[in-house]
C-alpha cells in the first residue's frame, strides 16, 4: 500500500500532528487517522448554481460508498458558477474556480478526491484544478435534466429558448404564450437536456478516462446515478491504492478520443477551450488543429439537439455514450485508459443500441462529416472555429457585406432598427466579446437575427464573433476570432459595407479588401471604447493574463501543474 499524503497531517504525536488530528474529532473515532485514505469530495452544489442543485443528494452516495470501502469522506464545497445565473460570463470565473479548486485539493490532507460537476463551467474547472495538483481523481457528473413539454411538444433546455424567442420577435408566438412556456422548460434537477456544453463535457470527461465508465449522461433524477455515485466512491479509495493520477489517465490519446467523440456527439464548441485548457494543465500536446484534422471526417451519429430532434434522456434510453462510442471504435485510441485502469475501448464490447433514430449506424449518419471546422484568414490568423452540423448547408460558403457591431450594447441598441442597411445575405459582425475584451468571452456569437429579416421568414445568417456561443444554440455562427479585436486582431479593423468570405470546405474566414488597405485600417476606437479595463481584483489579474481561445482561454501563471506537495506546516 502506498503512503498516505494525510499521513504527512495526521501521522505522527507531535504538536502539530496533534492539531491536524483533534479539530477533526467531530465524531472521527481515532483509527480514522490510522493509515485510512482521506477522500475530499470537491462538491459544486449551489442553489445559485441551479443545475447542480443535487449534488449534495450525490455527494451523500459517494461518502457512502467511501466508507464502504473504508476509507474517510469529507465534504469539500468548492467555487461553483451558475451558468444562466451569473454576469458578465460565467467564463470569466472558470479559471479563478479551477485555481481556487487546485489550492484546497493541495493544502487540505487528503489522498484523493471526487469531483461532483454538472453546470457548463464546473466540470471543466474541477478537471483543470484536479490535473494541476495531480491527485488520484474521478468525476461524477450531476446528470442532465428530464425532458420537459409544451403544448404537446418536447422542450430543448436552451435551444428552444432562443427558437421561442426568435418566433416572439418575429411576431408568430405571443409573448403571453412564450412566458407560458417558462415553467415547463426545466422539469427537474440536472443540467440541460440538449447536447449542450453541460452534457458534451459530462460525456467528455467519461471519454477523457476520469468516469466510472457507464455513468455519464445518466439523468440526474435517475436513482442508477445514486448507485454509480455510491460505486465512485468505493473506486476512488481504489485509486489511492493504485495511486494512479490524473496525468496516468488524460494522455494525448484520450483528448483524441475526445475530439471523435465530439464529433460523433455533435458536441458544444464550447468543448474546444475547455479540452485546450485541461490538456494545458497537464502538458499535454494539444492544438486547435487537432480538433479539424481528428474530428472533422467523423460522422455525426446522435439526433440530438441542437443539430437534430432528440433530448438526453432519448440519448440515455437509445443506449447511451458506449453505444455511440462502439459505432466508431475504429476511431479510438485503445491503448487509452479509464480511471479502473482499463482501456475505455474494453467497455464497448457489450455497447448495444436500442433507438436507431437516436443513435445513427456509421453507415447511416446524420452527416457524414461533423466535427469542429477550424478557419484561417486576414479575419483570423489565429484561427476561428465553426461547428458545420449546426449550420445551415447553403450559407457554408457565402459571401455577403458586414454589418458591423462594436459591442453587445451596440447590438441590443441598433438590431432591430428598421432603417438598419441588412439583408439576408449580410453578415453580422460583433467585436469586443473576446477574453479580454469582455472580459471572459461571454455566449453571445449567436447573435439574434434582425427583426425585420425575421418577419420575412429568415431564421439564419452568417454571424462572426471573437466569443462563444452556448452549446444548445444553432446556427451558422463562426466564433472564437483568434486574436480578439481586444487584443489586436483584425476584427477590431472590419468596417460595414467590407465583403466577407466564409468557406468552410477550403477553412477560410476573409475580408475581400485590398491587402494595402487593410494593413493600413485603424481599429474601430468606437469598439476599443467598450473594451473591458478593470482596475482591481480578479477581473484586473484575468484581463491581464488570459490567453486566446486557441490555447484555452486559461491564465498565463495557471499553465502546468504544480503537484500535489506542501512543504512548510502551519503552526
Amino acid at each position: 500500500m502506498n503512503p498516505r499524503r494525510s499521513a504527512q497531517w495526521y501521522g505522527g504525536d507531535d504538536r502539530n500532528s496533534y492539531i491536524h488530528r483533534a479539530w477533526m474529532r467531530r465524531g472521527l473515532p481515532a483509527d480514522a487517522f490510522d493509515g485510512r485514505p482521506h477522500i475530499a469530495i470537491a462538491n459544486t452544489a449551489s442553489d445559485l448554481t441551479p443545475c447542480n442543485a443535487h449534488l449534495d443528494e450525490v455527494g451523500r452516495s459517494v461518502a457512502a460508498g467511501i466508507q464502504r470501502a473504508g476509507g474517510i469522506p469529507h465534504n469539500l464545497p468548492v467555487v461553483s458558477i451558475g451558468e444562466t445565473q451569473v454576469r458578465p460570463t460565467a467564463m470569466l470565473w472558470r479559471n479563478m474556480a479551477a485555481m481556487a479548486i487546485e489550492e484546497m485539493l493541495r493544502a487540505n490532507p487528503i489522498d484523493g478526491v471526487v469531483l461532483l460537476g454538472g453546470c457548463d463551467k464546473t466540470i471543466p474547472a474541477l478537471l483543470m484544478g484536479a490535473a494541476s495538483v495531480d491527485l488520484p481523481a474521478v468525476v461524477v457528473p450531476g446528470g442532465p435534466m428530464l425532458t420537459g413539454t409544451f403544448r404537446g411538444v418536447p422542450l430543448g433546455c436552451g435551444t428552444d429558448v432562443w427558437k421561442l424567442s426568435e418566433e416572439v420577435r418575429a411576431g408568430t408566438l405571443s409573448n403571453a404564450e412564450f412566458q407560458r412556456s417558462e415553467s415547463s422548460m426545466i422539469r427537474s434537477k440536472g443540467h440541460c437536456n440538449t447536447m449542450g456544453t453541460a452534457s458534451t463535457m459530462g460525456l467528455l470527461a467519461e471519454v477523457l478516462g476520469m468516469t466510472l465508465p457507464g455513468v455519464a449522461g445518466t439523468p440526474a433524477p435517475d436513482s442508477r446515478l445514486l448507485e454509480a455515485a455510491h460505486a465512485t466512491g468505493v473506486l476512488a479509495v481504489e485509486l489511492v491504492d493504485a495511486g494512479r493520477r490524473p496525468s496516468d489517465v488524460m494522455t494525448r490519446g484520450s483528448f483524441r478520443n475526445a475530439i471523435v467523440a465530439l464529433a460523433a456527439l455533435g458536441g458544444s464548441t464550447n468543448a474546444v477551450v475547455h479540452l485546450l485548457a485541461i490538456a494545458g494543465r497537464l502538458g499535454v500536446e494539444l492544438t486547435q488543429d487537432d480538433f479539424d484534422t481528428v474530428g472533422a471526417g467523423v460522422p455525426l451519429l446522435v439526433d440530438l439537439l441542437p443539430a437534430g430532434r432528440f433530448l438526453m434522456d432519448d440519448l440515455h434510453r437509445a443506449g447511451g455514450l458506449h453505444a455511440v462510442l462502439a459505432e466508431v471504435r475504429d476511431l479510438l485510441d485503445p491503448a487509452a485508459i479509464t480511471v479502473t485502469g482499463r482501456p475505455l475501448t474494453d467497455y464497448l464490447d457489450t455497447a448495444a443500441v436500442y433507438d436507431r433514430e437516436v443513435i445513427r449506424p456509421r453507415a447511416e449518419p446524420l452527416q457524414p462529416h461533423a466535427g469542429i471546422a477550424v478557419l484561417y484568414g486576414n479575419l483570423a490568423p489565429g484561427g476561428a472555429v465553426v461547428k458545420p452540423a449546426a449550420a445551415s448547408p447553403h450559407l457554408l460558403r457565402h459571401r455577403g457585406p458586414a454589418v458591423v457591431f462594436d459591442s453587445v450594447e451596440d447590438l441590443n441598441a441598433r438590431l432591430d432598427d428598421p432603417d438598419l442597411d441588412v439583408t439576408a445575405d449580410s453578415v453580422l459582425v460583433l467585436r469586443g466579446c473576446g477574453p479580454k475584451g469582455y472580459p471572459g468571452m461571454p455566449e453571445v456569437s449567436n447573435m439574434p437575427l434582425p427583426a425585420k429579416l425575421l418577419e420575412q421568414g429568415v431564421r439564419d445568417m452568417v454571424r462572426i464573433c471573437d466569443g462563444r456561443m452556448s452549446g444548445t444554440a444553432y446556427g451558422t455562427v463562426v466564433l472564437h476570432v483568434v486574436p480578439e479585436a481586444a487584443a489586436g486582431g483584425p476584427l477590431a479593423k472590419v468596417r460595414t459595407g467590407d465583403m466577407i468570405i466564409l468557406d468552410i470546405a477550403s477553412r477560410r474566414l476573409d475580408a475581400d479588401v485590398p491587402a494595402d488597405e487593410w494593413a493600413a485600417r485603424e481599429p474601430s476606437p468606437e469598439a476599443a471604447k467598450a473594451y473591458a479595463a478593470p482596475l482591481r481584483g480578479w477581473e484586473r489579474l484575468y484581463v491581464d493574463t488570459v490567453g486566446q481561445a486557441d490555447t484555452g482561454a486559461d491564465c498565463d501563471f495557471l499553465l502546468g501543474a504544480s503537484g500535489d506537495q506542501v512543504s512548510r506546516e502551519s503552526h
